[in-house]
C-alpha cells in the first residue's frame, strides 16, 4: 500500500492535489493518505502590534479544522480510503517534511501554488523548500 502526505491550504492547486492522488487509487494504486494543514502561528508574522493573540488563535484553528473537513470529504469523494486528516503548526515545508518522515509516506502531494503566490517565480515558495528538504518523492500538482 502506497501512503501519501497531500498538503493542503484550501488552494485550487491543493484541492487538484486531492483529485491527483484520487486518480491513482481510481487506477488500481492502494493508498493510504493523510491530508495535512499546517497553520503558521503568529509567532512567525514577524513583529505585529499587540493583538488578542487568543481570539486570533482560536480563529485560525477553526479555519483550519473547516478545512481539513471540506478536503476530507473532497479525498473521500475523489476515492481515497483509508484517508485521515491532520493538523499542525509551524513553518509549512519543515512541517510537512517533518510529518511525512514522522509518518513514513512514500510520497508527498502537493499543489505547485499555495495561497500565496507571490512566494516564488516559477514554482511556489512553500513547494519549493518541500522539495529541497524531503526524503522521498514529491508529487506536484498544478
Amino acid at each position: 500500500m502506497m501512503k501519501l502526505l497531500i498538503a493542503i491550504d484550501g488552494s485550487d492547486h491543493a484541492r487538484r492535489a486531492i483529485e491527483a492522488a484520487g486518480q491513482l487509487a481510481k487506477h488500481g494504486a492502494a493508498v493510504d493518505a493523510v491530508l495535512v494543514h499546517v497553520r503558521e502561528s503568529p509567532a512567525y508574522y514577524g513583529e505585529l502590534p499587540p493583538f488578542d493573540f487568543q481570539s486570533i488563535e482560536s480563529g485560525l484553528r477553526q479555519r483550519q479544522a473547516e478545512l481539513l473537513e471540506a478536503a476530507l470529504a473532497q479525498a473521500r469523494n475523489s476515492g481515497l480510503q483509508p484517508v485521515t486528516t491532520q493538523a499542525a503548526e509551524g513553518q509549512a515545508a519543515q512541517e510537512i517534511v517533518r510529518l511525512a518522515a514522522e509518518r513514513g509516506v512514500d510520497c508527498i502531494v502537493m499543489g505547485t501554488r499555495g495561497m500565496n503566490a507571490l512566494g516564488g517565480l516559477l514554482l511556489g515558495s512553500v513547494a519549493q523548500r518541500v522539495v529541497h528538504l524531503a526524503s522521498v518523492p514529491v508529487m506536484l500538482v498544478k
